[in-house]
Formats: C-alpha cells, structure tokens, sequence
C-alpha cells in the first residue's frame, strides 16, 4: 500500500497558495489522466475525475488544492508526523483522494473526483462555482463529501455566516469643546458592550448541535488628534446554525443592533455564505458513518458542503487533520488520521449501500 503520509508530503512540497495551484494541478492531472477507466475534466485550475459505471449511486468527492499564505518551503516528517503549509487543511484530505482514486477502478457507486481551486480566498474567485457555471453537469451526484479536515469524524452541514459594516454618525467639534459635537468612536462602546454581553444559542439540528456566534472584527474612526470623530465604523461577524435562513439571521442581527442606532446611522450586509443542514439521512452518509463507527458532529465554521447542500445535495466533511491546526504555523497531520480516512472512505467505494 502507498505510504499516505508520504505522498502527502509529495503534495505538500508543492506550493499551492491560492491563485498559484497551477503546478499542484498539473500534478494532479497527470496523475488522473493515468487511472483506467476515469474521463477527467480541466476547467481552468480545476480538475473534475469521473467514473462511468452505471452504478446506481453517484457520489461527488471533493477537495480544494489552494493554501493560505505561509512557508512554503516544504514538508517535515519526524516519526508518524507530517508539519507543513496545508498539511492539514487540505493536501492529506488531497492525498487520500488521489491514492482512492488510483486504485479503486471499479467502486461500487460511481464517483466523480473534484480537485477544486481558490477555496481560501473570496467566493466570488472559488473554482467550484467556476466549474459550476461552465459545465454543471460535471458536478451532478447524489451525495457530496469534502475533505476538509474534521480530525476524522464527520461534520455535517455547517454554519451560516455575514458580515455587517455598522456606521455610527456623530458630529465633528474641536477636542478643546466636546460638548459641541458627540463622538462617534464613544457610541460604538454602547454597541460592542452588547457584543459582549450577547447570548449565543446552540440549537441541535437533526442531532448535531451548532454554537452561534456574534462578534467585532475589525474597528474604523477618527480623522485627526484634535477632532471629535462624526463617524466609526465597526465591522461584525455573525456565525449562524441551519435551523435559519439567512433573511432570519440577518433580521436577527439587525434587532440585536437596533437599540443602538439613530437617524443617519447605517447597517450593511457586505457578506453572506449560507449555512448548510447535515443531511445525514441519504443511505451513504449513514453507511460511511455507522461502517466506521464514525462520530457525526456539527461543524463550526463554513466549508463548500453549502454549495452542494443549495444545489440539493446533501454533504459533509471528512478528512485528515484536526481543523484547529489549519491555517496555524505549525500546522500537521498526523499517519493515523490520513489513514484512518482512507479506510473510512474505501469501505464505502468498495461495498457501497
């Protein structure tokens, strides 16, 4: 059997940072386009595998090649531990694809393979909406998993999140007569303390339980040391669970604010990425997850599982890599999770429902 670890290293010593996965992908292609038996697909950076069995299940196994910014100076193995640039989030998720697509010629589902391009960075660049919007009909399946790093349990659905720029007016005035003027940067304190105080809900849906979050960001104000501001800004995080649409999370976040909001103030929704249900009910979910006595928890964060879960296609994350290491300096992975992985996903491509 391929040393997993190894060939994750194989793909680390790649660079990949978004919008440079070029080399990475080229790599990959040659590799897919030597398996039997698999019709492959390049849309830009991005690589789309297929079998064509005629099985009566098609699952959609995906992962994204980009990293975010860092050393890319290459792997590091010290015993059953692999450090580097996207060891974690994704390229052992990457590896495990790659290595299951090698040798499982003939699963008992047919699987389509995509390696996507751009994950990190705005979803406005993402290459699955890329392939998305040139040819559909590639990303068709009944099912979706993605690779993302969950540590080796399974993380269904995911959570809703936007972004808000709250503008707090005020009225300019010499330092030296505040009372002329009122403080812009002062009304916010008013606002961030609510922040502060806010009271998260953790629903459970369909058994997984989320954990909501309302939080500042980023803080704008001030034009000069003897001015009292007319304007701040504060820029708001807001993580929401699939038991709501996105109009409801947003009307909520709005209520929460309103106490704190007077005429020529402004609150915009600058972005949004939907939540995702776990949809664990499809009879392949259910296999991968009881065949391997796999834990199903909620996944706290935002993954292209709700690009799938939009289009109808019920999906989750299941990869190498504890998810808190990824995108940290001394981000690893180690053997036992990348294999591990692997058989979790083999049984279900070799015996299928």
């Amino acid at each position: 059997m391929t040393d997993l670890l190894a060939l994750t290293a194989e793909l680390v010593d790649i660079p990949s940072v978004s919008f440079g996965e070029a080399e990475l992908v080229a790599h990959l292609e040659a590799e897919l386009r030597a398996v039997p038996g698999l019709t492959v697909d390049r849309i830009g950076d991005n690589l789309v595998a297929r079998t064509d069995l005629g099985r009566d299940h098609r699952l959609v196994l995906g992962g994204h090649t980009d990293t975010v910014p860092g050393d890319t100076s290459g792997s590091r193995i010290e015993g059953d531990t692999l450090w580097g640039l996207g060891a974690a989030d994704m390229k052992g998720g990457l590896a495990v694809m790659l290595e299951l697509a090698r040798t499982v010629v003939e699963p008992a589902v047919d699987v389509t393979w995509v390696f996507y391009a751009r994950e990190e960075v705005a979803t406005i660049h993402n290459g699955l909406r890329e392939v998305f919007a040139e040819a559909p009909e590639l990303l068709v399946g009944e099912v979706a998993i993605l690779g993302e790093p969950t540590g080796g349990t399974i993380e269904a659905g995911c959570q809703g999140t936007m972004r808000f720029e709250v503008t707090l007016a005020g009225i300019r005035a010499h330092t030296a007569r505040p009372w002329m003027g009122r403080n812009a940067i002062h009304r916010l304190g008013a606002l961030l303390g609510t922040l502060v105080d806010y009271e998260h809900r953790e629903p459970v849906v369909e058994g997984c339980r989320y954990r909501e979050a309302l939080q500042a960001v980023h803080v704008e104000g001030g034009m000069a040391g003897n001015v009292v501001p007319d304007s701040a800004m504060v820029r708001i995080n807001h993580r929401y669970a699939p038991d709501r649409t996105g109009g409801e999370a947003e009307a909520h976040v709005r209520a929460v604010l309103a106490q704190h909001l007077d005429d020529g103030d402004e609150v915009v929704l600058v972005d949004h990425s939907p939540a995702a249900a776990p949809g664990m009910s499809h009879p392949l979910l259910q296999r991968l997850a009881a065949d391997g006595g796999l834990e199903v928890r909620a996944k706290l964060g935002w993954t292209d599982v709700a690009f799938f879960s939009e289009r109808g296609v019920p999906a989750v994350n299941l990869g190498p890599g504890e998810p808190t290491l990824a995108h940290s300096a001394d981000e690893r992975v180690e053997r036992s999770s990348v294999e591990s992985c692997h058989a979790a996903l083999y049984r279900l491509l070799a015996e299928g429902v």
